[in-house]
């Protein structure tokens, strides 16, 4: 079976459980786990931050940074089709206590004009705009990726109406292998960032907060608050420590292969694909006139799972242990599915 739903479908290396079974512990709640250590000092240089957080989940990574920059009752602009308004079981609105401005965009790049004037004017009567949030690469869009001068643009927007910005970097490394520059490119336009170490890393569990020290220091506090300290937790960072090293560095493999899965089942004349959208991990098309719950069974019944990202819609996500030959695998399932409910 060839899983392509996520890429949190991901499974230790041999190497990485080696390293997860050698691994300097301690307890981290006392902050004196040196693997865990290690892992935050590495992405805090790796991101160009003052300082780093590692968390159990992409959701308390995002979820923390909103509470860091808000207070209860304001407002936090952020896309239409972003994971934190779909995804996340509406916890801003519980635990910062704060509402979501959608603003729609094409590809996860929310018009600047919208978001300057989306910011509220300051009268007592209007929540107050604490918090801008972006997506890169963006999930609901197909993994597309924010463009350079478009971060800049938001970058030079937030400094003049003074509304931070936060970035959930869920799949950042993609991002960044997409634009061919380094995190720390990248996140010189964000206050705060959450990257997930379970995908473009590939690592079982957690992701990593990043941002200035003062910042960090209070994401500690809201990570036990939430249940989120733990105590040998050098067993997974030393998991992810063995992916940034030898899983990361491959991630436009991922891409590729991708790509070509793209390329070989939008020959299928009933297949609806923006090839200008495969731009990272993700595939996302769709075959009007189907059924998805049929076409999903008959991509089953073929040895291929894929998902659907919303109605008629379907995704499918590469990662470090999907190779060349499960790619074509892939395509000539998906195709003779589609043939079959067509």
């Amino acid at each position: 079976m060839i899983d392509l739903r996520s890429d949190t479908l991901t499974q230790p290396t041999t190497a990485m459980r080696h390293r997860m079974m050698t691994a300097p512990v301690g307890d981290d709640v006392y902050n004196e786990d040196p693997s865990v250590g290690t892992l935050q000092d590495a992405m805090a240089a790796m991101t160009g931050k003052e300082a780093a957080l590692f968390v159990p989940s992409g959701t308390m990574g995002n979820q923390i940074c909103l509470a860091l920059h808000t207070r209860s009752g304001d407002e936090v602009i952020a896309e239409a089709d972003a994971h934190i308004f779909h995804y996340e079981n509406a916890a801003a609105s519980v635990l910062a206590r704060v509402q979501i401005h959608a603003i729609p965009s094409d590809r996860g790049a929310m018009d600047i004009d919208r978001i300057v004037n989306a910011v509220r004017p300051n009268q007592y009567y209007y929540p107050r705009t604490s918090l801008i949030a972006v997506e890169t690469s963006h999930n609901r869009h197909g993994g597309t990726v924010l463009p350079l001068d478009y971060l800049a643009d938001l970058h030079h927007c937030a400094r003049q109406t003074n509304v931070p910005v936060h970035c959930d970097g869920a799949r950042l490394w993609n991002a960044a292998a997409a634009l061919g520059v380094s995190l720390k490119e990248l996140c010189q336009y964000f206050d705060t960032v959450s990257i997930c170490l379970s995908k473009g890393a590939g690592a079982p569990v957690g992701s990593v907060i990043v941002g200035p020290r003062p910042l960090v220091e209070e994401a500690r506090r809201w990570r036990k608050m939430l249940g989120g300290g733990m105590r040998q937790a050098g067993i997974l960072a030393a998991a992810a420590l063995e992916g940034i090293e030898s899983i990361v560095p491959n991630i436009p493999d991922d891409h590729r292969r991708a790509r070509h899965f793209a390329d070989l089942i939008s020959q299928d004349s009933r297949v609806v694909l923006d090839m200008s959208r495969v731009q990272t991990n993700i595939v996302v098309f769709s075959v009007p006139g189907t059924n998805d719950d049929v076409l999903l069974q008959a991509c089953l019944d073929e040895g291929v799972r894929i998902a659907p990202i919303r109605r008629g819609l379907m995704r499918a996500v590469w990662y470090h242990s999907i190779t060349d030959d499960d790619t074509n695998r892939a395509a000539s399932g998906v195709r003779a599915a589609i043939a079959r409910v067509s």
